[in-house]
């Protein structure tokens, strides 16, 4: 079942694997996802900057079938080690973190 609000997303058959994926706002009208194979490096990589302006992600596994929004996830996850780090949120994140906290 889909969560209200996620992307129609068809979750492909093949090898037990958790994928992630990143949607991102190139401008108003224009959304794209991002796909990735690991989480830490795709927190590393909303951290470095590498995306537009993150949405949401995404995780779904290819075996079993399902997905969920772990956005909430992901911006707590940015939020602790920005905090841990002791260094400010990046601008290019404020959004993100501010609309899953």
């Amino acid at each position: 079942m889909l969560e209200a609000g996620l992307p129609s997303l068809v979750v492909p058959y093949g090898a037990d694997q958790t994928l992630f994926v990143v949607i991102d706002r190139l401008d108003r009208s224009t959304e794209i996802r991002i796909e990735r194979s690991d989480l830490e490096a795709t927190i590393g990589e909303l951290v470095a900057g590498c995306f537009n302006d993150p949405v949401k992600v995404i995780s779904f596994n290819t075996l079993e079938h399902w997905m969920k929004d772990i956005s909430t996830d992901v911006a707590g996850e940015i939020k602790a080690r920005c905090d841990i780090d002791g260094v400010t949120l990046p601008d290019y994140l404020s959004d993100f973190v501010e609309s899953h906290s």
